[in-house]
């Protein structure tokens, strides 16, 4: 249990540091950027995006489904979390889901009150270079890769004890 509230700590501080980053970058003039990160090598640059859909701007002519839907993964992930709270281990789990709620709720929470989500990172790498997300978006991923992983190991886990039990026979 004592996991569950480290996890929401971690979760809450999340959604709290993307929103004063978000109004940070409110703040500014749009002439303000974009601007370089000291320190990366001009690997990272601060913009200022608002996206009023999903990631890419997906679905911005349904708002009603853009706020609506989050929402809903947020209740059926927050019920997850809650249930797995009771249980001793399964951390990677835990965490994931505390951030992709914390990420999520920061977006939700922009989405509500401003009508669009802000975006300010950019990573000149890759893929990633077509892309401006903010920390909601990295927790969101983060949390999933985690979710994700953990549940293949679990499943692994499963498979081998089963193989083991069987004597190697899965059917």
């Amino acid at each position: 249990m004592r996991s569950a509230y480290v996890c929401s700590a971690f979760s809450a501080a999340g959604t709290v540091l993307d929103l004063v980053l978000k109004n940070s970058i409110e703040a500014l003039p749009d002439s303000a950027f974009p601007r370089t990160v000291p320190g990366t090598g001009e690997k990272v640059n601060l913009q200022k995006v608002h996206n009023s859909g999903f990631p890419m701007g997906t679905l911005s002519s349904r708002p009603e489904l853009v706020r609506g839907f989050p929402l809903f993964v947020i209740a059926l992930l927050s019920g997850r979390y809650y249930l797995l709270s009771w249980k001793k281990g399964r951390l990677a789990e835990k965490i994931g889901l505390a951030a992709v709620i914390g990420g999520g709720v920061s977006n939700v929470f922009d989405r509500c009150f401003r009508g669009f989500v802000v975006d300010y990172i950019n990573v000149k790498a890759g893929p990633l270079e077509k892309i401006v997300f903010n920390l909601g978006d990295a927790m969101i991923g983060t949390g999933g890769f985690l979710i994700a992983g953990s549940e293949l190991l679990r499943t692994a886990e499963q498979a081998f004890r089963k193989t083991e039990e069987t004597g190697g026979d899965l059917g």
